[in-house]
C-alpha cells in the first residue's frame, strides 16, 4: 500500500507574527532607528505594521534613501549572504511592529521549512525584479517620471484593492533622494501633477489613475527625455 505524502502545515504568517527561539516582536516609535549602518549584522527583520526607511551614508558624508519597506516585507537579509556588518541604516517612519529572527533561526526554518522557504524566495526574486526597475528607472527616465513612478509605487498602484493615501506623511527631500534629484525640482513636479489633476492633497498625498495612465501611454505632459536639470 501506498503511503499517502505528509503534508505540509507549516504556517508561514504565524511563525512571523509569533515568538519563540531566535525570534522576538519588537516596537519602534516614528524616527526610532532599528539599526546603523555598520552594526553587527545577525539578524533578519519582518515588518508586520508600519515603513521602515533604508538609507545609505557614503564616505564622503552623503546620505540617500535606498527604499521604503512596507507590512509584509523583510529587511537585513543580507546577514543570510555572508555580510557580517549593516550596509544601510533603517529608521521605522511610523509607528511600527517588527519581527525579528536570528540568523540560525532563519537558517534553519528556511532549511527545514520548505513551504516557508518558497515564501522567502518569492519575496526575494520580487524585490530582485524591484530593483532592476528601479535601475532602469534611473538610467533612462526623466527626474519627473521616477518622481511618478515612485508616487505609483508608494499608493500601491497594482496591487488588489484601490490604491491608498500615501502615508505617512513623506518629505519632498525623500523623494527627491530616491529619484536622484533636487527637491526644488519635485516641488515642481508636484505642484504641475496637482494642477494637471494627477495627484491632490488632503493632509495625505493622494494619487489618481490619470496619472498611471499619464505614465503607461507617455501623455506628452509626462517628460520623455531626461532633464538637463539632473545632471
Amino acid at each position: 500500500m501506498l503511503e499517502r505524502p505528509v503534508k505540509d502545515t507549516f504556517d508561514s504568517r504565524a511563525f512571523l507574527a509569533g515568538v519563540g527561539a531566535g525570534k522576538a516582536i519588537l516596537d519602534f516609535r516614528k524616527n526610532q532607528t532599528v539599526y546603523v549602518q555598520g552594526d553587527a549584522a545577525n539578524a533578519v527583520f519582518y515588518i508586520q505594521k508600519g515603513r521602515i526607511k533604508l538609507t545609505v551614508l557614503s564616505e564622503q558624508g552623503k546620505e540617500a534613501v535606498v527604499a521604503i519597506m512596507e507590512p509584509g516585507q523583510f529587511f537585513g537579509e543580507g546577514c543570510l549572504n555572508g555580510h557580517t556588518h549593516r550596509i544601510a541604516t533603517t529608521v521605522a517612519m511610523e509607528d511600527s511592529v517588527v519581527t525579528s529572527i536570528s540568523k540560525e533561526a532563519m537558517l534553519t526554518t528556511l532549511r527545514d521549512q520548505p513551504k516557508f522557504s518558497e515564501t522567502f524566495m518569492t519575496y526575494l526574486l520580487t524585490r530582485n525584479s524591484r530593483i532592476e526597475e528601479d535601475l532602469i528607472d534611473q538610467l533612462f527616465n526623466s527626474s519627473e517620471k521616477r518622481l511618478a513612478r515612485l508616487l505609483l509605487l508608494l499608493a500601491n498602484f497594482g496591487k488588489e484593492g484601490n490604491p491608498q493615501p500615501i502615508t505617512p506623511h513623506i518629505s519632498q527631500e525623500t523623494l527627491a533622494e530616491m529619484i536622484g534629484t533636487t527637491r526644488s525640482r519635485v516641488s515642481f513636479f508636484m505642484n504641475k501633477f496637482r494642477k494637471l489633476g494627477l495627484i491632490s492633497y488632503n493632509g495625505k498625498i493622494e494619487v489618481n489613475s490619470s496619472l498611471l495612465n499619464a505614465v503607461l501611454h507617455d501623455k506628452p505632459h509626462i517628460e520623455r527625455e531626461p532633464d538637463k536639470s539632473d545632471g
